[in-house]
């Protein structure tokens, strides 16, 4: 009798303590990163060293996005990392660029913008800039313009040592024909002259490549957002090393593409 008794105490016992246990501790995901300082920190530099970065709107932003996602969704090409991307929209009435934050598991993040000129139509030997999603990378190195002047005196990548992009040999249309015929150009992005050409950036005025404000251009520069592979190069290369800015300060999620579209046509 007694063992019975000390046995039903036993199991009383241990029927306590296991309420008595704390649950089991389910995993948690950990929190999603936060980028906040990060971006406010490259919004207050662009509005700081870029005089022509427009006032910005959740409208504005929010269109530009849109553009810039249906690009990249009709392309090869996805920004499978947090990175800055570089988006042109060439269409006549508007001439403007945006640097975007784009992050592939959270909402993407307008940093700032400024006026470009894109291809001219109408004009012999004036192409119309292409659109699509342009890798700058290590395969095509760029260069820095010498600040000479050519027959015109026109400086036409901008003052000595603004940088040229370089994104190889592109199709665009003949913007002097109507018959939508093509040809090979190379498709750069950068500076021009700042006093005969960088006072008409906002509207099509080039033969072909983006052209952007010298202030533009050294903030593109200097915070490396075209140049991810770069970065990734400059140690084991000289020439990669050399060709960037003693002063660089580039953003921790520096980019690789840029992406060329007409808000005026319909979505790809």
């Amino acid at each position: 009798m007694r063992y019975f008794a000390g046995l039903a105490l036993l199991v009383f016992a241990l029927m306590l303590a296991g309420c008595a246990a704390a649950p089991p501790r389910l995993a948690t995901a950990p929190p999603p990163p936060d980028y906040s300082a990060q971006i406010a920190m490259l919004r207050a530099e662009m509005a700081r060293d870029v005089p022509d970065n427009p006032p910005r709107s959740l409208a504005d932003d929010d269109a530009w996005i849109a553009r810039t996602q249906a690009m990249f969704a009709a392309s090869p090409y996805k920004p499978d990392t947090p990175q800055l991307v570089l988006a042109v929209d060439r269409n006549p009435a508007v001439q403007q660029l945006r640097v975007i934050f784009a992050d592939p598991t959270g909402p993407w993040q307008v940093i700032g913008g400024g006026k470009v000129s894109t291809g001219r139509a109408g004009r012999y030997g004036f192409f119309i800039t292409p659109a699509g999603v342009f890798p700058h990378t290590t395969a095509i190195l760029d260069y820095r313009a010498e600040g000479t002047y050519n027959e015109n005196h026109i400086r036409g990548l901008g003052i000595k040592g603004r940088r040229v992009w370089d994104f190889g040999w592109q199709m665009a249309v003949k913007g002097w024909q109507t018959d939508g015929g093509t040809n090979e150009i190379r498709l750069q992005l950068h500076a021009t002259d700042p006093d005969v050409l960088e006072p008409r950036l906002g509207r099509p005025d080039s033969k072909g490549c983006v052209r952007v404000s010298a202030g533009m251009n050294v903030f593109l520069d200097r915070h490396a957002v075209l140049d991810a592979d770069y970065l990734r190069h400059k140690d084991e290369d000289p020439a990669i090393a050399a060709l960037l800015p003693v002063d660089a300060d580039p953003f921790p999620y520096a980019g690789t593409y840029l992406v060329i579209f007409d808000s005026s046509e319909p979505l790809p």
